[in-house]
């Protein structure tokens, strides 16, 4: 794919917008599924993800909910270049992704080619996003001026909702790491008696828990995509970490039968690695889980990490965890 599509006359949208977020997570914005699942798209519609595929030539498939019909939506991937720069073809489609016109207007262009540059000062990321319209016709290119301040509107409410999505990311990523230093560490799984558990072993090496101390399953935000949260659990501890001797940190997790968990002697304890980069988190767990088992294969998840864990040839259990936090 050209990273440049050619059109006969340049029309083209730029907008610029500020958030107080590092770089690395403002880009991982745009390339995870359950990222864009709760941020993109114009306000009040709710947006599904259908298909997703980022790499270059890859395709984001997605639908909108509108209050009197369904919308599609695609973007078709240029160049990616991690974390410094975002291209993609954006065009409305039906359900099996084809291309098709705009719902409002026939004479909106078809496609429209878009390229975001990130870059970051003092931990806050400026993105700069350049947009227009590719073989377009003189009438697709008239409408596409006439609109710009409504699209530039448009966005900005759009981009209200990525500053919310990386507020709530900030203050759960934060609570679980304040920096990014590489750290290992020990995971263990209770049956519901990670509260107790760790309350012994506070005593017992008089040290404090990380943190804001427990995180219950009832504090999940209650976003499309994360996890049902029911009564019976709310109350359990989804993480906690306790530094022990020579600072090693403990953490922990209840894993109820009811939650579809059997624990048992060799399965209730993993050695957790936090590399500094994602790339070498991928690296990292490419390696073990070759010859072994993936447990949970390596993605973004919703509790602000990316996250996998293996069970290497030789039967040792491992957790990949990656959290970028903001300074």
């Amino acid at each position: 794919m050209k990273s440049q599509p050619e059109t006969s006359t340049r029309s083209e949208l730029t907008i610029t917008r500020e958030f107080d977020a590092p770089k690395e997570m403002v880009f991982d914005a745009f390339a995870s599924a359950e990222a864009l699942a709760q941020w993109w798209g114009p306000v009040d519609y709710p947006t599904t993800v259908l298909a997703f595929d980022f790499r270059p030539g890859g395709l984001f498939h997605y639908k909108m909910d509108t209050p009197d019909q369904v919308w599609y939506g695609r973007f078709v991937y240029g160049q990616i270049m991690r974390p410094n720069l975002l291209e993609f073809t954006s065009s409305f489609s039906d359900n099996k992704a084809g291309v098709t016109r705009a719902p409002f207007a026939t004479d909106w262009p078809l496609e429209i080619f878009n390229r975001i540059v990130f870059s970051e000062l003092n931990g806050k990321t400026t993105i700069k996003m350049q947009g227009y319209p590719i073989n377009a016709n003189e009438a697709e290119l008239k409408l596409f001026n006439l609109m710009t301040e409504n699209v530039q509107e448009g966005f900005g409410k759009t981009f209200t909702q990525l500053e919310r999505y990386l507020q709530a990311q900030s203050q759960l990523r934060n609570s679980l790491k304040p920096n990014n230093k590489a750290r290992t560490c020990t995971y263990l799984n209770f049956p519901g008696n990670t509260e107790e558990a760790f309350l012994f072993y506070k005593s017992v090496f008089k040290t404090e828990l990380n943190g804001n101390g427990f995180l219950r399953f009832g504090e999940i935000p209650e976003k499309e995509g994360n996890p049902p949260v029911t009564e019976e659990i709310k109350n359990l501890i989804l993480h906690v970490e306790l530094p022990i001797v020579g600072g090693h940190v403990l953490m922990a997790t209840d894993a109820p039968e009811s939650m579809g968990f059997k624990l048992q002697s060799g399965n209730n304890m993993h050695i957790s690695l936090e590399p500094e980069t994602r790339e070498e988190t991928k690296r990292i767990f490419e390696a073990l889980s070759e010859g072994g088992i993936v447990t949970m294969p390596l993605e973004d998840m919703f509790f602000g990490s990316y996250f996998g864990s293996c069970t290497d040839k030789y039967g040792i259990n491992w957790m990949l965890n990656f959290v970028n936090p903001t300074e």
